[in-house]
């Protein structure tokens, strides 16, 4: 399970565990309180009707009309101060509720005002929040440099710190205020500040309530509404060093595992590429030697090796190459074997057959001495092919039968005898 699922589940669950202390809370600190209240005020409910004989129809409508003629005690709620005075409690969603649109126009337009206005309202505040931190860590880097300080840079608890003062100072600051214009006790003052600032409004404290505040103190109006923005700034300042930090966790560990995710990709990319080309550099190289085998299997089987004749001696290849077979094809001791097998005259190779063959490959007219046709004892029918045969030359005469025989490969011509001294001489192939 993903790190950012375990942390949501984890705040839900800390977030009803934590409704689930406070009903517990303000259960047993209300209860008792609510209900005494009530008996008080059913006890002077029933005096009032005894005293002025109202009857449970004129007690009700009695208390409708008080109950209607609350929010007017402040004067007229709907004039130009008034309605800027709602209209900072709708954008902010404050939300005291002493006073609500009467008519079904004004509902339309405050539910597309307050649509509007309430994100508009919360980027300005955020916006206004960063600024103010800014210029408060500027303050306290040049405040460290006035006094010396050897680390002149502002940390995050430094922030924390000038912060959380400055939300207890603007709440003060409203304390004092309020408890003077309004003589409420400075408890009193105090929560009701902090009611506003933190968005809650609950309306049970409401300054400016007062007979006719809206239209005769002009600068005790003018000190609620500025109030009222800044003091809203400065918790919006806090909120976002603080708080959102912890609201954009979930986005910065998306984005971080987005990144991982990318780079994991990337690398598998890289190194299926490379596998990828070891591969084909191998079944390239592994088809190269294929081929250097191949080439080596067909020269070996159609090499042609010849040596110069020296003292006699020469040594050549049986097996032609296709060039050479057609080279062969039209020499003239090749001519004159087809002829001979045409006629179906085949017989051994005479002395002076063999000594032609054996002049033309000295004079360059064939490739390679004729292979004789004549079977030898234990021969074969078949022209068979060897790699190489080394034959010798053996000066001699007609009808010597020692001089026209062919020794072992490895002995030489008589001494003093050479090849041109015996031009009649016969050759057997080994």
């Amino acid at each position: 399970m993903k790190k950012q699922n375990i942390r949501t589940l984890s705040l839900i669950l800390c977030m009803f565990s934590y409704l689930l202390v406070g009903a517990a809370v303000f259960d047993a600190l209300e209860s008792e309180t609510e209900t005494s209240r009530r008996r008080i005020l059913e006890q002077k409910r029933n005096e009032m009707k005894k005293k002025y004989r109202f009857s449970e129809v004129d007690y009700c409508e009695f208390e409708r009309v008080v109950l209607q003629a609350e929010p007017h005690r402040a004067g007229r709620q709907w004039k130009f101060a008034g309605s800027f005075y709602f209209a900072i409690t709708v954008i902010t969603t404050i939300g005291y509720g002493h006073a609500a649109p009467g008519t079904d126009a004004g509902k339309v337009f405050c539910m597309f005002y307050a649509v509007l206005g309430i994100p508009l309202t919360l980027v300005m505040f955020q916006s206004l929040g960063e600024r103010m931190n800014t210029f408060i860590r500027y303050l306290l880097h040049k405040a460290k440099q006035c006094l010396g300080c050897r680390r002149t840079e502002v940390s995050m608890e430094n922030m924390v710190l000038v912060g959380f003062l400055s939300c207890i100072g603007t709440l003060c600051v409203g304390a004092v205020a309020f408890s003077h214009f309004e003589r409420w006790s400075f408890f009193h003052a105090y929560y009701y500040s902090f009611i506003t600032l933190t968005t809650i409004g609950f309306g049970d404290f409401v300054a400016l309530q007062k007979k006719e505040d809206l239209q005769e103190k002009t600068p005790y109006v003018a000190f609620s509404f500025m109030y009222i923005l800044v003091g809203l700034t400065v918790i919006g300042a806090f909120l976002n060093l603080v708080v959102l930090r912890f609201l954009t966790m979930n986005t910065e560990d998306e984005r971080r595992d987005a990144q991982e995710r990318a780079s994991l990709k990337r690398d598998r990319g890289l190194l299926d590429g490379s596998l990828g080309l070891c591969v084909v550099g191998e079944q390239s190289r592994g088809c190269q030697r294929e081929k250097n085998r191949s080439a080596a299997v067909q020269s070996r089987s159609h090499s042609t090796l010849f040596l110069p004749m020296v003292d006699g001696t020469s040594c050549t290849n049986l097996i032609a190459s296709p060039a050479q077979e057609q080279e062969r094809q039209r020499s003239p001791c090749r001519d004159r074997l087809h002829r001979q097998t045409e006629a179906g005259r085949r017989r051994p190779e005479s002395s002076l057959g063999s000594l032609c063959s054996c002049v033309c490959y000295r004079l360059g007219i064939c490739d390679s001495p004729l292979v004789s046709h004549g079977e030898p004892p234990g021969g074969h029918i078949n022209t068979v092919y060897y790699n190489s045969v080394s034959y010798r030359i053996r000066g001699g005469v007609p009808g010597s039968r020692d001089n026209t025989g062919l020794s072992s490969p490895g002995s030489t011509l008589s001494p003093g005898r050479s090849f041109r001294e015996f031009p009649r001489s016969r050759r057997r192939s080994v």
